[in-house]
Order: structure tokens, then C-alpha cells, then sequence
């Protein structure tokens, strides 16, 4: 029985590796996991799609860098009956923003500028902002320039446009992320619309990583996807990871849905479109698209203290600054760290750090217990405790 579950792992090892989809594989024990514990998280997720609820997940947990629970479940496109697979392909949304993280601490490390250093000196339309006062009657001069480091700590005083105040009402006006423009067509609007709040003032998420990710393409000299391909991408071997999905891909491509009344499914998106249509646009903080794998070999990268396999992307010490507790004692350069400020509602450790995207994905990587844990799927609006419960069935199943 042993030797045929050694097959089967090894017969499966090598259809990901086929497939690129990166690390190694392992049996659980050895890595200090419980195969009967960790093999609880299939029921439980299957039971969402069971009811209806969601189309499909890929779960994915890593230790000591080897793949320990690969599962797909459910589907990718729902009315086509296409399940999903090892190398589907998810629109990451916010997930995004830790990989453009990654890219400006990698133009850090080469000496391009400081976290301190003012965005204006690269980005000049950020000179002389305007900010709101806090009950948005009034607009005054901004007292503080932005900051390198206030974009990534999502401080900088940009927003999303969700609400109903009037800086909500100008972002939509403006169109800031409208599809078809360009970087530098988003930071000429945000120019005209006046900040939440001061720099470094208070926390407020919105487009600071889009910004974010001019900054690299004026820093660097080449268009942001472009830099992101040659510089992060290609050298971790994550083929399937961009803004856009290839025409010889898009049939691997997940279908994008949302809860109706019934707690049923509505179908709400299509692949997007080519790099070259009219729509297109390389949006830093949610605009990538990857696979389970692709995104795995990031965040062992990151776990790895920014090297995989023999490439190097950022120093040691980089790392422990992005994943440090920046602001408020819960926020890096990047994404949220578990800390111990209040007592945690659920099982986790000091120092995990990660992000979750719109459609309901999310990672964590946890440095205590050298592990890495990934949820995929395409639900909008997800109103079901599928991340909670994953982080609890993930841990459950150490032993070690």
C-alpha cells in the first residue's frame, strides 16, 4: 500500500513538474504533517461545491519547500462542466500587490532610491497635493510629500472610490482605473483628486500599489509588464503569470462568478483580453492572472528569504523588512503580518504574512513553521468562511 502511494505521489510529481507548476513533492510524514489530518480539507471544501456554493477551489500546502496537498476540486467553468486542474489559471486580483512589491524592493536593492525618498522625484505630477479635511468640506494643501515607503504601506492617502463621499465620487468621474489607459494616464488623474488624509497619517486601501507600479516603469525604463516578465517571472519560472492570457491558454482559464439570492452561483466573467486589445491594462494592484503553481514558487521564493533554486531575487535582509509590522503593528511593505497584538481567533503564527484578492484567493507564508499554504478560486463577493477554515484544516494536520 506504501509503495503505491509512493507511485502515485511520484506519477503525480512529475505531471505538475510537466505542467510547470514548480516545487517538489513530499509524503506529509516527512515533513512533520499528518496525511490522515491534512486530507480533511478536501470534504470541507467539497462541500461548498456540493451546495452550490462556489464552482471550485485549488488548495495547496508546502512545507520545508515540498508540495505535501495538492488538491483540485469542483469546477473552473461551471456551465461547460470543465473541472478544475493543476494548471488552471485564476485572476489573482489583490494578490497581485505583494508580487509589485517584490518588483519596487528589487529597484531598492540596487540603489534607485530610499523607502524615504519622495514619489514626486520620479513621479513630478505628485508635487503639491491636495488633501481633504476629514469630513471632506474642505480641501487644503497637503502638509507631507508621499513616500516610497507610504505607497507600500497602503499610507499615502489614495483610495479605492468605493464609498459615497466626494473623493469616492471623483475617482469615478476620473475613471483612475479605467481599462485602455495607461499607468501614466492613472497618475495624471489621481494628481487631480486630493488625498483621504495626510501621508503616512492612517491606512487606507486603495491604488497606492498601482502607483506603485509606474513607479517601476520610470525607474526602470520599461514598460511595468515588461519588467515584471524579464526580471520576476521568467527567472522563477512562472510561466502563466501576467496581465493578460494568451490565446493557446485562455481554455485553462477559470470563469469568474458571484452568490445570487439562493445562495446559488451568476457567472460574471469572461478571459481577459490580449496585451495588444484596446482594453488592456497592467493594473499592480489587481490586474495579474496566475496558476496555483506559478504563485507557489513566489512564495517559497519569499519563505526562501528571496532566492529559488539558485536565482536570487531579493537579499535576505530585504525580505525581513518587507515582512516586518510597519504600521499599526500588523501591516509590512506589502501585505499583513500576523502578529500578537490581540489574541488570535483562530490557528496561526507570529510573522505569517500574506494577501488575499477579490475573487477570494489567498496565501500565506509562515516562517515559524517553514510552511506556505494557497487557496484558489472565482467568487466575487464571498460571504462563506472557506479562508478561515483552511488556515485551521492546514495547521490541524502539523505534528511536527
Amino acid at each position: 500500500m506504501k509503495r503505491l502511494v509512493f507511485l502515485i505521489i511520484f506519477l503525480f510529481s512529475i505531471t505538475i513538474f510537466a505542467l510547470g507548476q514548480g516545487l517538489p513533492m513530499a509524503v506529509p510524514e516527512t515533513v512533520g504533517v499528518s496525511t490522515e489530518r491534512i486530507d480533511r480539507i478536501r470534504p470541507v471544501m467539497q462541500s461548498y461545491v456540493d451546495q452550490g456554493n462556489l464552482p471550485g477551489f485549488l488548495t495547496v500546502v508546502a512545507r520545508k519547500g515540498k508540495i505535501i496537498h495538492f488538491e483540485p476540486i469542483g469546477m473552473r467553468d461551471v456551465e461547460n462542466s470543465k473541472p478544475v486542474e493543476p494548471d488552471t489559471i485564476f485572476r489573482i486580483y489583490s494578490m497581485s500587490k505583494p508580487i509589485t512589491s517584490v518588483a519596487v524592493m528589487m529597484l531598492f536593492e540596487e540603489g534607485h532610491f530610499q523607502l524615504g525618498t519622495s514619489v514626486s522625484k520620479f513621479i513630478p505630477e505628485f508635487k503639491n497635493m491636495k488633501v481633504y479635511n476629514e469630513d471632506q468640506t474642505e480641501i487644503l494643501d497637503a502638509k507631507n510629500d508621499i513616500k516610497i515607503k507610504h505607497l507600500l504601506m497602503h499610507t499615502a492617502g489614495f483610495t479605492y472610490g468605493w464609498g459615497g463621499k466626494p473623493v469616492d465620487q471623483r475617482y469615478r468621474e476620473l475613471k483612475v482605473l479605467a481599462s485602455g489607459s495607461t499607468l501614466a494616464d492613472m497618475v495624471k488623474k489621481l494628481s487631480e483628486i486630493p488625498l483621504v488624509h495626510e501621508p503616512g497619517e492612517k491606512w487606507t486601501y486603495g491604488v497606492s500599489t498601482d502607483v506603485l507600479g509606474y513607479l517601476v516603469e520610470v525607474v526602470s525604463g520599461m514598460p511595468f509588464e515588461d519588467y515584471l516578465q524579464s526580471r520576476l517571472f521568467k527567472p522563477l519560472g512562472m510561466v502563466d503569470t501576467g496581465f493578460s492570457v494568451p490565446a493557446d491558454k485562455v481554455d485553462r482559464f477559470a470563469a469568474l462568478y458571484r452568490p445570487n439570492k439562493e445562495n446559488g452561483l451568476d457567472r460574471v466573467g469572461e478571459a481577459p483580453l490580449a496585451k495588444d486589445d484596446d482594453s488592456f491594462f497592467p493594473s499592480g494592484g489587481g490586474g495579474l492572472v496566475s496558476t496555483a503553481g506559478d504563485y507557489m514558487r513566489f512564495a517559497q521564493m519569499l519563505l526562501n528569504g528571496g532566492e529559488l533554486d539558485g536565482v536570487r531575487i531579493l537579499g535576505k535582509k530585504t525580505v525581513e523588512l518587507m515582512r516586518y509590522p510597519h504600521h499599526d503593528n500588523w501591516f509590512g511593505l506589502g501585505f499583513s503580518v500576523a502578529t500578537r497584538k490581540d489574541p488570535p481567533n483562530t490557528l496561526d503564527s507570529v510573522g505569517n504574512y500574506g494577501w488575499s484578492g477579490a475573487a477570494a484567493t489567498t496565501f500565506w507564508v509562515d516562517p515559524e513553521e517553514d510552511l506556505i499554504a494557497l487557496l484558489m478560486t472565482q467568487l466575487m463577493n464571498n460571504r462563506y468562511p472557506i479562508h478561515q477554515k483552511f488556515r485551521v484544516l492546514t495547521y490541524q494536520a502539523l505534528t511536527e
